[in-house]
């Protein structure tokens, strides 16, 4: 599989996602479930849920990175693969009018329903960009914080999208990620389905590779904050026990 043709097709399920054409079951969710229990089962209250503009929720992630990336009030953060700007709104509260947060995704559908929801809740303080992970369209050493959800398993190039998360990170600044990892070994026929690339099973890294990625990047400090077993109903029999939802963070 070439990672161009992963691209593809994975930028073509979300952008089905954004434009309502598709439902959003890829990451952590379940086809039965409304995207609000979607959220909470991912680690969102429903406080948090309701705090920001209903169509900023899919349901999709595998995790409530602004929870536990201590985000403080004048910090300017980003956020990786954004969608419709869930993790963004959340973290827009947190750092205030003195602060900013910035949301880049790869699909253009979800960017521009991410400018629709700023727009109808009236952030000031947020702003949307149309790139890749990989080639992150921020300049260097300007971000306090970067936050991320069920994404960066999606590309094929994990250590290219770290270097680029040291590369915009201001000195000592830190990560906090929730990401799908694996334990155990994953059949080829699934390594090479494009529908398990979407739905984040495919590209999900062996932890120890994964972290050694962080680490190759230039990141110190790293540490799993919280980790769980990833299920879902309908999952190959193949899987069950073998893909772990983590929580990690890390400082440059």
């Amino acid at each position: 599989m070439k990672d161009k043709n992963i691209k593809e097709f994975v930028k073509e399920r979300y952008s089905k996602i954004a434009s309502n054409k598709e439902d959003s079951c890829g990451c952590g969710c379940t086809r039965d479930d409304s995207f609000i229990k979607q959220a909470q089962d991912a680690g969102y209250t429903l406080e948090e849920i309701k705090s920001i503009p209903s169509g900023a929720v899919f349901g999709l992630g595998c995790g409530n990175p602004t929870a536990l990336a201590e985000i403080n009030p004048g910090e300017t953060i980003l956020d990786l693969g954004s969608g419709g700007g869930i993790d963004v709104f959340l973290a827009a509260h947190k750092v205030g009018e003195a602060g900013k947060v910035i949301g880049v995704d790869m699909t253009l559908e979800m960017v521009e329903t991410a400018v629709k929801n700023a727009k109808e809740g009236g952030y000031e303080n947020v702003e949307f960009k149309h790139g890749e992970i990989e080639n992150l369209p921020v300049e260097d050493n300007s971000i306090d914080v970067i936050i991320s959800n069920c994404v960066i398993n999606l590309t094929p190039d994990k250590s290219k999208a770290y270097g680029e998360a040291f590369r915009v990170l201001k000195p000592c600044g830190r990560i906090l990620v929730s990401d799908l990892i694996t334990e155990e070994h994953i059949p080829k026929e699934i390594r090479k389905s494009f529908q398990a690339w979407s739905n984040c099973i495919a590209g999900a890294m062996d932890k120890h590779e994964y972290l050694d990625a962080i680490k190759k990047a230039g990141f110190r400090d790293i540490e799993i904050v919280s980790e769980q077993v990833f299920t879902e109903p309908d999952m190959d029999e193949r899987l069950i026990g073998k893909i772990v939802s983590v929580q990690i963070k890390a400082l440059k």
